[in-house]
């Protein structure tokens, strides 16, 4: 699954005072018809795109679809397969912040709704990078409400990752056989001195909070003491326990320049480069999980010379071939995202209108030198890779063959699927 997306980040700043919005900002309110067309120009068939929640979602059972019926009909129309990201860093003005102890029941209820309104829809990331999205508003204090401590980190990363599971859990009801591509950052943190090893070792467990609770795996006793210390209670914690949807989920990883560390002794980071790469973290991450993989994004800056970003899209792509070479089920790779984004060099902290030149294309819809790459990666491996032992085949329905008899087939076989597993979490003593 050859990818890319539509940077739909909404989180608020100057405490809840301002709202970016990247859709906005990068003009695709605007050119929204334009930006398909260029999907077609580079040869991509997937999509990670979002309505804007906080347009969209105006209050529990009120909606304004009209510009997600445009650009979805739009979709559908030329059988672009969406990878539908419901939430992206932020929540509308309504519901506050993700210290809101309503926000799994609402966003839960909200996810319905969209499933109930395209049937067609079967891919979804519910809730995008929901460890990055806690660690930024409610940890480093940059976001929504902004909070500094432990305790408002694990409030919203319990708060988050609960909304996630109940979104899975209504758009099932609605499409038995969605499949379910979490969009995850994956870290590793490098201890910078002996004395750093215990800081290090720490936060290598915390980078695994959201997918561990996520997936419905215990965590070590390190984090569960954490957890419990910062406000979680036995019961939060035995609701994701109890509420595994594992089976129907690809474990989709974000890998950029930034997302490995160095940690001094005293705990503080900073970023360290590339040291091992997305190979080596991603079989971290699928070593614990098990579950099939999917690069969900990457990008990196173009510079002076033009061929930085090109350079680092041929680094990412050797990584992708790695992992499928020895045995690892890769499915897919993103370049995110199709344009060039505004202000992200600043974590999307002050809103300066610096433009990042980090798109397929630039914000005029030109196309750079590695969207010319992608494309032709694309053309060279499209037909090679679906042939090869290891390709594992996802069992996608495009737009187009929703309503074909094979499908219908598979939503039911996907239905009855549910129901057996729904049993057998009875018989276990868990109700989900």
């Amino acid at each position: 699954m050859f990818c890319t997306g539509i940077e739909n980040s909404i989180p608020t700043i100057n405490n809840g005072r301002t709202r970016v919005d990247q859709m906005e900002v990068c003009g695709h309110y605007r050119h929204w018809r334009l930006d398909f067309d260029l999907l077609h120009d580079i040869g991509i068939c997937y999509l990670r795109y979002g309505p804007p929640i906080h347009r969209t979602f105006l209050g529990p059972g009120r909606h304004d679809w009209e510009f997600s019926d445009l650009t979805f009909a739009e979709l559908r129309r030329r059988d672009i397969i969406p990878i539908v990201d419901l939430c992206h860093f932020g929540v509308p003005d309504w519901i506050g912040d993700f210290q809101n102890p309503d926000f799994g029941r609402l966003f839960a209820a909200y996810a319905g709704d969209f499933a109930d309104r395209y049937p067609w829809v079967q891919l979804y990331t519910p809730v995008n990078e929901m460890f990055i999205c806690a660690l930024f508003s409610a940890k480093y204090g940059w976001w929504n409400e902004q909070g500094t401590t432990d305790k408002t980190f694990v409030t919203a990363l319990k708060t988050i990752v609960k909304a996630n599971v109940l979104a899975m859990q209504e758009i099932l009801k609605r499409r038995p056989d969605a499949i379910f591509i979490q969009s995850e950052s994956s870290e590793y943190f490098h201890a910078d001195s002996p004395d750093a090893i215990g800081p290090a070792e720490f936060l290598n467990s915390m980078r695994f909070l959201s997918l561990d609770l996520n997936y419905g795996r215990r965590v070590d006793s390190t984090m569960y003491e954490y957890l419990l210390d910062n406000g979680m209670t036995r019961e939060e914690y035995h609701f994701f326990l109890g509420n595994r949807l594992k089976q129907h989920c690809i474990l989709g990883n974000d890998y950029y320049w930034t997302n490995e560390h160095r940690v001094h002794a005293d705990g503080r980071t900073w970023a360290s480069g590339e040291v091992f790469g997305y190979s080596e973290i991603t079989r971290q991450y699928y070593s614990r999980y098990g579950l099939p993989v999917m690069h969900t994004e990457t990008n990196f800056k173009e510079g002076p010379n033009g061929d930085e970003a090109v350079n680092w899209l041929w680094k990412e792509w050797a990584n992708v071939l790695r992992l499928r070479n020895v045995g690892i089920p890769t499915v897919g790779f993103t370049w995110y995202s199709l344009t060039d984004q505004v202000d992200w060099d600043t974590a999307l902290r002050e809103q300066n209108g610096t433009v990042n030149p980090l798109g397929l294309y630039d914000l005029d819809r030109n196309i750079r030198a590695v969207g010319k790459a992608y494309k032709q990666l694309i053309a060279a491996w499209r037909e090679v890779l679906p042939a090869q032992s290891l390709c594992l085949a996802v069992p996608v329905v495009p737009p187009s063959h929703w309503d074909r008899i094979d499908a219908r087939e598979q939503h039911a076989r996907a239905a009855a699927r549910l129901v057996a597993e729904r049993r057998q979490a009875e018989a276990e003593g868990f109700d989900r």
